[in-house]
């Protein structure tokens, strides 16, 4: 009896713990459409340091020092809904056919897109701050590799999730407009 007890009191304190909130990554549609130099592109999983990578949402203080609520969490891991974001803006953009990694098609890509991400934050000063470099790259005989950096500063109208959320799909949307560039004439 005793131990029927324990077991309902166990289950009882954890039925009382809620569940964190969750905030979707609602990408941002574009009006661009461009004509491709390619047929086809892969989007390598976009690289993210590690506090952007977290399901926590963070936020810079005027200190500097990131932290995050805890309760409150993107809906989905965010290097999985960037890069899917990113893959399917890009396709929208140029009509080209784009995947994410691993490739979904048979066959090679024309080019591989990597993106790899050094800041992404709502930070102290207003803005949502995305920045990194992306590497478009072929067989090197259709297509020249290239390298850009990026420094994408997004205005917020506050540090509320909403604000970080539309920045945060603002900031995306502006990279993969600049990518799209890249491999379109």
């Amino acid at each position: 009896m005793l131990k029927q007890m324990m077991i309902v009191a166990v289950l009882g304190v954890a039925g009382c713990g809620g569940q964190p909130d969750r905030l979707a990554f609602t990408p941002a549609a574009s009006t661009l459409q461009l004509q491709p130099l390619v047929r086809s592109a892969m989007v390598r999983s976009v690289s993210l340091p590690s506090y952007a990578a977290a399901d926590e949402i963070s936020v810079q203080a005027a200190g500097g020092l990131i932290s995050a609520d805890r309760s409150v969490l993107w809906a989905d891991d965010p290097q999985r809904a960037l890069t899917l974001a990113i893959a399917t803006t890009l396709g929208s953009i140029t009509n080209a056919d784009v995947g994410p990694e691993p490739w979904p098609f048979i066959g090679l890509p024309d080019v591989a897109i990597d993106i790899r991400v050094t800041q992404m934050i709502a930070a102290a000063d207003g803005t949502f701050q995305l920045a990194g470099q992306y590497f478009v790259g072929g067989d090197g005989i259709d297509f020249r590799n290239t390298a850009h950096r990026f420094d994408i500063r997004q205005p917020m109208a506050d540090q509320s999730l909403g604000s970080i959320s539309a920045a945060q799909s603002a900031a995306i949307l502006t990279l993969t407009e600049d990518i799209a560039r890249r491999i379109a004439r």
